[in-house]
């Protein structure tokens, strides 16, 4: 990070340093060079790259650094521990998490180095990361050990990156408390909870599911498992959840991916666990699907991508449970995971990256660079056609690039 260290500089970063998730880069010096998670078009090692996102930039859209981490590891997603100093990424092939080594140039750009395979043990498709203040990070594990109805939750020491335990609960032994197809995940240090999504398996096609798993942080107990839908047998998929803590007001939220729609729960300080989940917010009535990853500002504002058509749209959760859509931001098909920054010109921008495991119809393989007070596109990179890749997520070069992401 680019800090004179004075003490107004010195008590930033103390603060950046504790806050898990809770980033927000306008506070920071951030350039406009990105990390993005690539999948290989043409048979080559999949990879991260390091990507020029300014539209106002003479090399806009140019890769600086590669790094290759070998074909069909398909990195999945880019994420920095507590104090931002160490950078991973999880996979859904490979050896499913890598810790990232990178360098900075003479001129101060970001150059990788090199890929560091983590043990998962018996643990299988790596999807997010959580890290908390006590030293550890949760991963889940949307294949499990590779059954039909698997799926886990490994426990790691965040100081040297050994797996302690591999959380399990089949739905087989109790259908009414179970981990299966976690995917996304969240946590409530405060409150001393986490919660993990059951979205689909890695196939994509041997089961889907439609629940969220409330646990305590803790013990690693089972609290509760929540139906995300609108009847047992509606398989919406919930993919990202995201339990919001700190200033904003205390409930859970959850995106449907096969539902395309926003869920709600409130928390419940007697029982200590989350009342039942209903839907906040129904895509289908505004024409829209398939939604997939929540961020939010200081501001109280939330931003959620819907891969189907590709929009972004952007919520006040002052009042919740009432949602106040303020306005809608067009992207590309498959639109997905977002990094905030502001240009040379000091313009407010979201890059969105527009692709979904190369799902027909959601894969443009493309980055908008989108105002976010006009909502105009001010450039767009299409990876596909330039460089036959596809990007699969996206990360700031100079730390988390959002406030809070899950």
């Amino acid at each position: 990070m680019k800090l004179k260290f004075n003490l107004v500089s010195l008590i930033i970063l103390i603060t950046f340093s504790n806050c898990q998730n809770d980033n927000h880069n306008s506070d920071l010096p951030h350039d406009s060079s990105f990390y993005i998670d690539y999948r290989s078009l043409k048979g080559l090692p999949d990879g991260i790259a390091v990507i020029e996102l300014d539209p106002e930039a003479p090399n806009f859209g140019h890769i600086s650094s590669k790094l290759e981490l070998g074909t069909g590891v398909l990195p999945h997603h880019l994420y920095y521990n507590q104090n931002a100093n160490k950078l991973f990424t999880t996979a859904l092939g490979g050896k499913y998490l890598y810790q990232i080594k990178t360098e900075k140039d003479k001129n101060g750009q970001p150059i990788l180095v090199d890929a560091t395979p983590i043990d998962t043990g018996e643990n299988t498709v790596g999807e997010n990361l959580f890290f908390t203040n006590d030293g550890r990070y949760f991963m889940t594990f949307m294949g499990g050990a590779g059954g039909p109805k698997d799926g886990s939750i490994g426990v790691f020491n965040a100081n040297n990156n050994q797996l302690i335990k591999t959380i399990k609960a089949p739905v087989q032994t109790n259908p009414n408390q179970f981990i299966m197809y976690p995917h996304g995940i969240s946590v409530n240090e405060e409150k001393g909870v986490m919660m993990v999504t059951s979205t689909i398996h890695p196939d994509l096609t041997t089961g889907m599911g439609n629940t969220c798993t409330l646990l305590d942080l803790n013990t690693y107990e089972l609290k509760e498992t929540y139906l995300v839908a609108d009847s047992q047998t509606d398989m919406s998929s919930p993919v990202e959840v995201l339990l919001l803590r700190g200033k904003f007001p205390q409930y859970a939220l959850a995106t449907t991916m096969l539902g395309g729609d926003i869920w709600i729960a409130p928390y419940n300080a007697a029982t200590k666990k989350y009342d039942a989940f209903s839907k906040i917010f129904d895509g289908s009535t505004q024409g829209l699907g398939w939604a997939l990853e929540m961020y939010i500002d200081d501001n109280s504002k939330l931003y959620v991508s819907f891969a189907d058509p590709g929009k972004v749209l952007v919520f006040d959760i002052s009042n919740l449970p009432q949602l106040k859509l303020l306005k809608t931001l067009t992207a590309d098909k498959g639109a997905h995971h977002m990094v905030f920054f502001k240009t040379k010109k000091g313009k407010e921008v979201v890059a969105v990256q527009n692709n979904l495991l190369d799902i027909p119809n959601l894969n443009s393989g493309t980055i908008s660079v989108i105002e976010i007070q006009t909502g105009k596109t001010l450039g767009t990179v299409d990876l596909r056609s330039r460089y036959g890749i596809l990007p699969e997520s996206i990360e700031g070069t100079n730390g988390p690039s959002n406030y809070m992401h899950h």
